[in-house]
């Protein structure tokens, strides 16, 4: 495969064209806008440096890509992964997996339970999460976003912030065994 990079134009050219002083300066003064045009030309797939772009990128990318949940107070890194998972969003949009995934990726881990799966109502589905960053205050973003991926049949009935905590728990058992004697003194 031929490196882009480190091809110098008068190596394309036959031999006998190569070796006319005119055509191999002509070719050398073009290597250097051929090499800054190569730079810039990788810069034009957002897609190969999605873990790169800029800010002001990463917003114009979601509004692009239609992110309806996008919120530009978010973390940089937190935008980019929103923009990353956008396009896997849209082709999967209305299942319990992309709103499994969008939960994970704004609010960490979150998991969606199906009114089957709980007892619930037929139609309605329940949101875990374990982030205590999902609360009242970010509940009508975090409802916003989850509207945004969610079938239109479907009703979200509840948001669950979950805490667990590993405590130690301790259980003693004692077992005897053994016969009664009973000794009486005789006199």
């Amino acid at each position: 495969m031929i490196n882009m990079d480190a091809i110098n134009l008068v190596d394309l050219m036959p031999y006998n064209i190569a070796v006319d002083p005119v055509v191999s300066a002509a070719a050398q003064a073009i290597d250097g806008e051929l090499r800054v045009l190569t730079n810039q030309i990788k810069h034009l797939s957002y897609f190969n440096r999605l873990d790169t772009i800029t800010e002001a990128e990463t917003d114009e990318l979601a509004w692009q890509y239609h992110i309806d949940f996008y919120d530009p107070t978010l973390p940089l890194e937190q935008r980019r992964e929103l923009v990353k998972r956008s396009y896997g969003w849209h082709r999967r949009k209305g299942t319990p997996s992309a709103v499994e995934e969008l939960i994970a990726t704004i609010f960490g881990s979150g998991e969606v339970q199906e009114w089957y799966e709980y007892g619930g109502e037929p139609g309605y589905f329940k949101v875990l999460t374990s982030d205590p960053a999902a609360n009242a205050s970010k509940a009508a973003e975090f409802i916003a976003a989850i509207n945004s991926v969610k079938n239109v049949r479907s009703w979200l009935e509840s948001i669950e912030i979950t805490s667990g905590d590993s405590m130690g728990i301790y259980i003693g058992n004692a077992l005897h065994t053994g016969e009664f004697i009973t000794a009486k003194q005789v006199t």
